[in-house]
């Protein structure tokens, strides 16, 4: 595993939802921190999951092509495609932690892209899957788990 940090959906989200001002502070610290030491990771369906919510769910919604540049500017973060090892961890994962498959997914892209953690608020604080560990955005500042 590398020091990389596998980004959720909602991190992603919260970033550009100005009706949730502190998750929205949080998340961008997140995100900053991230891109300035080059450790931020996620899969093509967190950018799918991305699109789709900011395009639809986002009051007011984004205009297209702004999601598409956000897309655009995170291929830089290497995405881990769902293949066939992917599926084949996400099983292994759905069935020995007992969480849904949508999440077994992230989790398992997380494991693929080699992260050491993965960031959201949807899984257990703390819980480690297959070597990976969760980190709710918004209860960590970055530099408690980059470092200074």
């Amino acid at each position: 595993m590398s020091d990389t940090v596998f980004v959720d959906t909602n991190v992603l989200v919260y970033v550009r939802d100005a009706s949730e001002e502190e998750k929205q502070r949080r998340a961008a610290a997140w995100m900053a921190a991230l891109w300035e030491s080059r450790r931020g990771r996620l899969s093509y369906q967190v950018l799918q999951e991305y699109y789709v919510t900011a395009m639809a769910k986002l009051d007011p919604p984004r205009d297209a092509e702004d999601v598409r540049e956000d897309v655009w500017a995170l291929r830089a973060w290497k995405p881990q495609a769902a293949d066939y090892d992917t599926l084949e961890t996400a099983w292994t994962v759905q069935d020995r932690y007992r969480i849904s498959w949508w999440d077994a997914l992230i989790v398992a892209a997380a494991v693929r892209s080699g992260s050491c953690w993965l960031l959201t608020e949807d899984l257990q604080e703390g819980q480690d899957f297959l070597g990976v560990t969760v980190v709710d955005p918004f209860r960590h500042a970055p530099e408690e788990i980059l470092g200074a």
